[in-house]
């Protein structure tokens, strides 16, 4: 699989996002954990977690826990495997997402993912949210201090302005390494976050990438639908899905874009992590609109 830079870190170019392993419609523990061992089978070498990855109230961190489950029953490489996770948010089980960026909280936040996936340093650590209710200098400086402490290898940030990603790279300076942000064919507002985040040296890990994909397509096999979009077009010429080839626009987007598309079943991570190979033409890419 191709493979991009997170700071100093080579990861797969396409990661997994484990959020739908948790969440409303989750799949039962067995699926869960093939889930994960099939990506990492695939060469997936970055799986994105977060405390607030759950259904039901009570259950924060069910995701970490997981995550750390599966990881622990791998039989294969478990040393590259790089575990990002989040805090600053909440779900009290009616639906809903709360956020709560105060620094007392971040830090509490981190020290129970660090005790639910059983390490004494998280690898990368994402600040999920701004808080408004809290000014964004103190919530990234509670990443300064865990980073000091040692408890955070490096850190990363989501949902952010351009200025609020300047503002944290003055606070934490190349210890700052990733920005997660929306991004996809349908949601493109964060070109800018992109392309700063090009400039800075900086990974891209945009959430949601199969925007504008339609998802009765990408649940049938190629070409079994007329969904119309560009990217069921090529995807029928190459044979492949057309989750394939929207992951491949991606990653044809920038250097420094990373994909994480979530996945319940082992079958649509092998599928995702088969476009870490995929290459797009020229003329491709122009019809898909990049």
């Amino acid at each position: 699989m191709l493979t991009r830079r997170i700071g100093d870190l080579h990861v797969g170019a396409v990661g997994l996002g484990a959020m739908p392993l948790s969440i409303e419609g989750r799949p039962d523990e067995a699926r869960a954990v093939a889930t994960v061992h099939a990506a990492l089978d695939a060469g997936v070498t970055l799986i994105d977690t977060a405390d607030s990855y759950h259904w039901h109230a009570g259950e924060t961190g069910h995701n970490e826990r997981l995550v750390a489950r599966a990881l622990a029953a791998y039989g294969g490489d478990r040393d590259s495997v790089l575990v990002a996770t989040k805090g600053g948010r909440g779900r009290p089980g009616d639906g809903s997402w709360t956020v709560d960026g105060r620094p007392g909280h971040l830090k509490r936040a981190c020290e129970e993912s660090l005790r639910r996936l059983g390490t004494e340093t998280i690898g990368l650590y994402q600040l999920h949210k701004p808080d408004p209710g809290v000014p964004w200098t103190d919530s990234v400086g509670a990443l300064r201090d865990l980073l000091d402490e040692g408890k955070i290898r490096s850190a990363g940030i989501s949902n952010v302005t351009v200025e609020q990603i300047h503002q944290a790279r003055r606070i934490l300076g190349d210890r700052l390494v990733s920005v997660q942000n929306q991004y996809s064919p349908a949601v493109r507002g964060s070109e800018p976050q992109l392309r700063l985040c090009e400039e800075l040296g900086l990974a891209f890990l945009p959430w949601s990438p199969l925007g504008g994909i339609s998802r009765s397509a990408l649940d049938g096999p190629s070409g079994t639908t007329s969904a119309g979009t560009p990217f069921h077009a090529v995807a029928e010429e190459r044979g492949v899905s057309p989750q394939q080839i929207c992951l491949a626009w991606l990653l044809a987007r920038s250097p420094a874009l990373i994909a994480i598309p979530g996945a319940s079943r082992p079958r649509t991570i092998r599928d995702s992590a088969a476009a870490g190979r995929l290459r797009l033409t020229e003329e491709e890419l122009a019809r898909l609109g990049g």
